[in-house]
């Protein structure tokens, strides 16, 4: 597994212009302005001439395992398949449960990580689910951290929501103390990521724990926070504070219509508003459920969020939105890779993860993944016989 990668435009996530790039095995080995070959070695060679390379993209939220059930059995969302997330660029994702903690288990979504990362990407889950107290594998939330490798933190937990337990400032504290201790023991994030629902209660709670405990605010992450406008608002004077948050990029139209803000713009607007953009992360929510309710809380109808909807927001943050493709580029690869202590991933730099996207120049369309040095999707590429140098 040796692949040569020749001419691209590089962002790593910062732009340090054309480079050739060296993969040996599932690493970046080399990375320079002209790596030459020749001999009897057999590798790939791509012509990246006309593309761009980004870092594999790292998904912080996918319903892995399905999602759902809100309206009923059939409503649950199905299990998500490996092309369904590397053809959207994705090379590593974070699976966590949601709503459903009863028909959806941990051991399953376990399970389901294990079969994406034999199939080849780099995988990731939070113990839990939307309910309080916290279901987990072990008994105990710092004990799966602690003794799970793929556990890394908890959620996601729903606050400010009809479907959640109603936790107190007490619960929600506990968790989080617990999610901390685990990743101090560990070496892992210790994050809690919290589903913020439509409450004008909002984030009340998380601030509440900000505020009056010792708690680092970076091992709390809300999402959907793009969610309606106050919302939004109410992130962007949070991330000023050194808070994170993140954006959901699976939505649909009628979303948009009752005030969801969508991601591309609301990037615009964050850099426009000196939001610090290290504290921005976008996730999918792939593979969950888009419920839709009506004045009772009744389920009207129901749409499956796509992983692929994550790169499709960076594209058209770039190429609607203006915005600096460096900007955008790191709430999908960087910054996620820093809050959530993923390490070799995110970034281009010799000796991690041979993580790879390939785009088009012009039209930012994805031409070739490459998730741990091997081609996930194929765009132009031929085989050659060298030795290197």
């Amino acid at each position: 597994m040796i692949t040569l990668i020749k001419n691209a435009e590089v962002y790593a996530p910062r732009h340090i212009g054309r480079r050739d790039v060296l993969l040996t095995a599932d690493r970046i080995c080399r990375i320079g302005e002209v790596i030459e070959v020749g001999g009897s070695v057999e590798y790939t060679e791509i012509d990246a001439t006309g593309k761009i390379m980004f870092p594999g993209f790292i998904d912080s939220h996918v319903h892995i395992a399905g999602g759902g059930g809100e309206g009923g059995f059939s409503t649950r969302t199905p299990e998500i398949m490996l092309s369904d997330i590397t053809r959207g660029g994705v090379t590593t994702v974070i699976g966590t449960l949601g709503t459903d903690g009863s028909t959806r288990s941990m051991a399953n979504l376990l399970a389901k990580a294990r079969a994406l990362e034999e199939e080849g990407i780099t995988t990731f889950v939070n113990t839990g689910s939307y309910q309080v107290p916290v279901r987990t594998l072990t008994g105990s939330i710092t004990d799966d951290i602690v003794f799970i490798d793929k556990i890394i933190g908890v959620g996601e937990i729903a606050i400010s929501d009809h479907r959640s337990s109603q936790p107190s400032f007490e619960d929600i504290t506990r968790i989080i103390s617990e999610a901390r201790i685990g990743g101090m023991l560990s070496k892992k994030a210790g994050t809690v990521n919290f589903h913020i629902g439509d409450s004008p209660r909002m984030m009340d709670i998380l601030e509440q724990v900000v505020e009056n405990t010792e708690i680092p605010v970076k091992n709390i992450v809300p999402t959907h926070m793009n969610r309606n406008e106050f919302l939004f608002e109410k992130g962007m004077e949070y991330a000023k504070n050194g808070g994170i948050i993140d954006l959901t990029t699976s939505s649909i139209p009628g979303f948009i219509e009752e005030g969801e803000v969508k991601c591309s713009s609301a990037l615009k607007i964050m850099i426009e508003e000196g939001v610090p953009m290290e504290n921005v992360t976008m996730s999918s929510d792939g593979q969950g459920s888009l419920p839709e309710f009506d004045s009772q809380g009744r389920v009207t109808g129901i749409s499956v969020g796509k992983v692929t909807s994550l790169y499709k927001e960076v594209q058209d943050a770039i190429l609607v939105d203006k915005v600096p493709v460096e900007a955008a580029i790191m709430t999908v690869t960087s910054n996620p890779a820093s809050v959530y202590k993923l390490r070799g991933k995110g970034s281009l730099i010799e000796g991690f993860d041979a993580d790879i996207v390939l785009v088009d120049a012009d039209t930012f369309d994805i031409d070739t993944v490459i998730a741990k040095g091997r081609i996930m999707v194929r765009g132009r590429e031929v085989i050659v016989k060298g030795t290197f140098e």
